[in-house]
């Protein structure tokens, strides 16, 4: 069976992903200076664009990058869906969108202008689910993640992220907890984090300095849609001792439930109800 041929779109400009794509001088390659998000896809159609475009606007105002006029929902739904066409991608898959300062300069940059760039892939599922195993996580204790006013944004600066996921592969889990200068926990590797107890919801603050996950936005948006309370707080590792249940919430997947976090073992019964309530939610649509 031959391989699906996808594309990209860089910066206007649509080739194929097999072969190189960025300049060089690049300043999201050479100094980590832009902004990314992930975008689900479902029936071949992206979701929730709005909420990840409008924190691309809020990380772009922080990091000083200066956004066209014609940078819009629309702009970007337009060039994501003909990537989609283009690649054959109909049902599951997922888009990263990437903003990153022009060229020229070193670290200070010649200008602050942005370009963008699109990739699209497809993924087995089409609707969201759960996973069937529950994952095995730990707290990452090398490294915290310092509260600043990049905290609630998907920078390319992530190498605290890839290095906690490495030490998961390493100590044999599946995830490894962020926590701040505090001992507060802040999210996962790649996702934010809920902690239920008592039919309760509770999730760190965007205060506190976990990212401003738009797939968080949506499942506290769902949870109290449905009568679930949920308050946003201060979670410490006593607090996952006591949980009834853990889960974690990203775009791409959803909603993924921690089966255990040392010898402390957790149940799914709400993640279950979530999972079913974001389907619902997307093919109403």
């Amino acid at each position: 069976m031959d391989q699906q041929e996808l594309f990209v779109n860089n910066n206007g400009t649509i080739i194929s992903n097999s072969g190189p794509s960025i300049m060089a001088g690049n300043r999201g390659y050479t100094y980590g200076d832009g902004l990314f998000e992930s975008l689900r896809v479902m029936n071949g159609r992206v979701l929730n664009i709005e909420n990840h475009f409008n924190r691309l606007v809020e990380g772009a105002r922080v990091l000083k990058m200066r956004f066209p006029a014609f940078y819009t929902v629309s702009f970007f739904e337009q060039h994501i869906r003909e990537l989609l066409e283009l690649s054959k991608i109909t049902e599951g898959g997922r888009v990263r969108l990437s903003i990153d300062r022009l060229g020229g300069g070193t670290y200070l940059p010649d200008i602050n202008e942005v370009s963008f760039f699109i990739e699209v892939y497809p993924i087995e599922a089409n609707l969201f689910g759960l996973n069937a195993k529950g994952l095995e996580v730990d707290l990452y204790q090398e490294m915290k993640k310092v509260k600043s006013p990049l905290s609630n944004f998907k920078t390319k600066n992530g190498i605290i992220y890839v290095l906690a996921a490495i030490s998961a592969r390493e100590k044999g889990l599946d995830d490894m907890l962020l926590t701040n200068e505090k001992g507060q926990i802040l999210e996962s590797s790649n996702s934010n984090l809920f902690v239920v107890s008592n039919g309760v919801l509770y999730t760190p603050g965007l205060t506190d300095g976990c990212l401003a996950g738009t797939m968080r936005m949506q499942v506290i948006n769902l949870a109290i849609k449905h009568g679930l309370k949920v308050y946003e707080c201060n979670i410490l590792p006593s607090n996952l001792l006591v949980a009834d249940e853990v889960f974690l919430t990203n775009a791409v997947r959803g909603i993924t439930w921690v089966g255990g976090y040392r010898t402390k073992r957790y149940f799914n019964t709400t993640a279950r109800k979530l999972v079913a309530y974001l389907n619902e939610e997307w093919e109403q649509q």
